[in-house]
């Protein structure tokens, strides 16, 4: 059996480790960010660019393969907003409380069919040599009127999934990993990179002399076949 992918997690949040770490259990060997590290300026202009800077930071700074994510909620009534900016959708950086307080107010008096909105995801590993894998999760919903639910973290008490039974994020628990979008991104990210390792092992058996090239592809080869995850 191959050893699974070992990756450095870049954010310094707990729940979002706790998170992330309940999703890849058995795909993923995960390792703590190193405490003493600084936090990473996140002033990309994409989820992708903010979840590579946070990636590269990481992986710099310790000589290994790192993860990290970016996510986004996306609410059609206001254009796309918060969007890059939902962590600090008030101001202060990951003040939960205030960033949802502001998206309720910017959303008072807006009727239940037009609170549409979605989260998305974008997860990313970066390894030393430089090369990337990156994935995708999204999740539609809606945003209530009114928080509900006393679990989960960031605007999950406001945000009611179109896939759910009407409850909250927040009301869901540990229900929600199976339909959210960070769920699905490191789901992902997980398959790619079960994809990608065994390549990255042959070329690296070539380049050094392992193995020849007609091996290589052989053992390649002898693999399963695995099917694209949505």
């Amino acid at each position: 059996m191959n050893p699974l992918p070992r990756l450095v997690v870049a954010s310094a949040n707990p729940d979002k480790v706790a998170e992330i770490a309940l999703v890849l259990d058995g795909l993923v060997d995960l390792d703590p960010r190193p405490p003493d590290l600084p936090d990473v300026v996140e002033d990309g202009d994409t989820l992708e660019a903010n979840a590579r800077l946070k990636a590269e930071a990481i992986c710099e700074a310790t000589g290994r393969a790192a993860v990290a994510d970016d996510t986004g909620l996306e609410v059609d009534a206001l254009g796309g907003a918060p969007g890059v900016h939902t962590g600090r959708y008030a101001g202060d950086h990951g003040n939960s409380e205030a960033n949802m307080g502001r998206l309720l107010g910017d959303l008072a008096g807006v009727p239940s069919g037009r609170r549409t909105a979605r989260f998305r995801t974008v997860a990313l590993v970066r390894r030393p040599d430089g090369t990337e894998v990156v994935a995708t999760g999204t999740v539609e919903g809606h945003i209530a009127d009114r928080p509900r639910g006393d679990g989960g973290f960031g605007y999950d008490p406001v945000f009611v999934p179109v896939e759910g039974d009407g409850r909250s994020f927040a009301e869901m628990g540990d229900e929600k990993h199976a339909i959210s979008h960070r769920g699905r991104a490191f789901r992902n990210l997980a398959h790619r990179l079960d994809v990608e390792a065994p390549i990255c092992t042959a070329v690296d058996a070539v380049l050094n002399h392992f193995a020849d090239i007609d091996t290589a592809i052989a053992g390649l080869l002898s693999r399963p076949l695995k099917e694209e995850t949505a």
